[in-house]
């Protein structure tokens, strides 16, 4: 049966939506990152939902796995043609997220933790993290 969408913006939304996909494909496009790394970088994410993950947007076309002929056997993840298209769009959140938290903050109730690529911003007790945002300026 084929799958109906009401809108383009339907497709790629169930291609990338949920809590890990958008994460992964992030951390992909500064290059080919192993499973172990991938795992790092994701935090939070456990390794059968990585490798879940991993397998649906390898499926979709927007993740290419190569296996090195290597022991122990070594296993790469990159973005595909269809991933690489991705990158600005990604990129495109990413900067939206910032302008967001300056509307919605403008006295600084956001803080921004910068560690390793993940931030974090801090609404009163809860946390939302967000491996797009990239800039360093502080909204605090």
């Amino acid at each position: 049966m084929k799958e109906q969408y009401n809108n383009r913006c339907e497709i790629v939304l169930d291609l990338i939506s949920g809590k890990w996909k958008a994460h992964i494909l992030y951390h992909l496009i500064r290059g080919p990152l192993r499973t172990s790394e991938l795992k790092r970088l994701v935090t939070g994410i456990s390794q059968k939902m990585l490798t879940e993950q991993l397998k649906e947007l390898e499926q979709d076309g927007l993740v290419a796995r190569k296996v090195y002929n290597e022991v122990p056997p070594r296993v790469e993840y990159s973005l595909a043609e269809h991933g690489e298209s991705l990158k600005d769009m990604l990129k495109a959140v990413a900067e939206w997220g910032g302008n967001f938290i300056k509307h919605m903050s403008p006295n600084g109730d956001f803080i921004v933790n910068n560690f390793h690529t993940i931030r974090s911003f801090v609404i009163a007790k809860s946390t939302i993290k967000c491996p797009f945002f990239h800039h360093t300026a502080s909204y605090k």
